[in-house]
């Protein structure tokens, strides 16, 4: 995986490796006045905050959800469009612009495709960040916890699993009051972060059968005449 998975739209460039880091690069500011609450990951590990728990466990119980989005990228470059979330494990995102670039995890795989560029990039869900934010349950036991940091507006619960996929992390931003996800980060192996941010979300939503599909033949078939070339 040589390439970006994101790069600038405006160039078309979307290409293999930000996918497998959507990460931050927007902290999230706490209120002026507070004093935030941090917790690194030894302590983390010992005793998760319960309140950090039950934002989770909130969260874990949308099963299905949809939305728009807004990306941006390790350069600042800047993307949109609408994104829908079934549990367990499906996904998809269908960007803005004549690109007609999407990501879609059928639960088992996620898929890069760009049509106009006629390229269709396959991994499995389960080496990437993107897991974690997906499962049944966002389980904050264990050492997939890093850290956990408690703020008057915003709460940041930030998971790795380094045995399945090295230094990549993934940080969601958490409202402590109504436990709404704001965003979501994924930082990759290398540092570079993209930050999806959703907003205007309804949860609890029926999709159609073919939503999360990925036709593997098609993908098949694409990377074969990308072989030949």
């Amino acid at each position: 995986m040589k390439d970006d998975l994101f790069a600038t739209a405006a160039s078309l460039a979307m290409t293999r490796r930000r996918l497998l880091g959507f990460g931050l690069m927007v902290a999230g500011a706490a209120a002026a006045n507070a004093v935030p609450a941090f917790m690194p990951m030894a302590a983390a590990q010992a005793g998760v905050p319960p309140a950090a728990q039950k934002i989770a466990d909130h969260f874990s119980a949308v099963k299905s959800m949809t939305g728009e989005f807004v990306q941006f990228g390790p350069k600042g470059e800047q993307t949109g469009g609408k994104f829908f979330m079934e549990r367990p494990g499906k996904i998809r995102f269908n960007y803005d612009g004549a690109n007609n670039f999407k990501v879609i995890s059928d639960g088992e795989s996620v898929v890069l495709l760009n049509k106009k560029l006629q390229t269709s990039d396959l991994y499995p869900l389960s080496k990437t960040p993107l897991k974690l934010l997906l499962e049944d349950r966002i389980d904050l036991s264990g050492d997939r916890v890093k850290s956990v940091k408690e703020e008057e507006d915003l709460t940041t619960i930030k998971l790795s699993d380094r045995q399945v996929f090295g230094n990549a992390t993934i940080t969601m931003m958490f409202d402590p009051k109504t436990y709404e996800l704001r965003q979501w980060t994924i930082t990759d192996a290398q540092g570079k972060d993209t930050t999806v941010m959703i907003f205007n979300t309804k949860e609890g939503v029926s999709f159609a059968p073919d939503t999360f599909k990925i036709d593997y033949t098609a993908n098949r078939e694409l990377n074969a005449k990308k072989g030949m070339r």
